[in-house]
């Protein structure tokens, strides 16, 4: 009965998702260029960021780790330089925290804040 009021005091598994660190600018070359055959994610995360913080965790609940695709994350704080290129790169306006979905080297869909959440990624990838 208690731990139905109060729940368990067992710790939650964390799932783990399978990030790629972005730190480089080669790496957008890269990423262009596997998005030819698979679609590509890059999460844009502000580390100082509360909401960043709390749509990351949803982000990383939702996600199927067995999507096909490969996911990057991004410091944008630690790696300014990267994420101004990724606005360049895919012609999407900069916002915190912010998805992009990479395909044929083109961005055809991005999202931020709660709209990261409401994306369809089963659409998409």
């Amino acid at each position: 009965m208690f731990k139905k009021l109060f729940g368990s005091k067992e710790p939650k598994e964390e799932k783990v998702l399978p990030w790629i660190p972005l730190t480089t600018l080669g790496q957008l070359n890269s990423i262009s260029e596997k998005s030819k055959l698979k679609t590509q994610l890059i999460f844009k995360h502000s580390t100082r960021c509360g909401i960043s913080r709390m749509v990351m965790s949803q982000f990383s609940e939702l996600y199927n780790t067995d999507a096909n695709a490969d996911l990057y994350y991004l410091d944008l704080l630690n790696y300014r330089e990267v994420s101004n290129e990724v606005g360049y790169q895919f012609q999407v306006l900069h916002q915190s925290p912010q998805l992009l979905v990479i395909k044929n080297e083109v961005a055809v869909a991005h999202a931020s804040h709660g709209g990261i959440i409401d994306m369809n990624l089963n659409t998409l990838i």
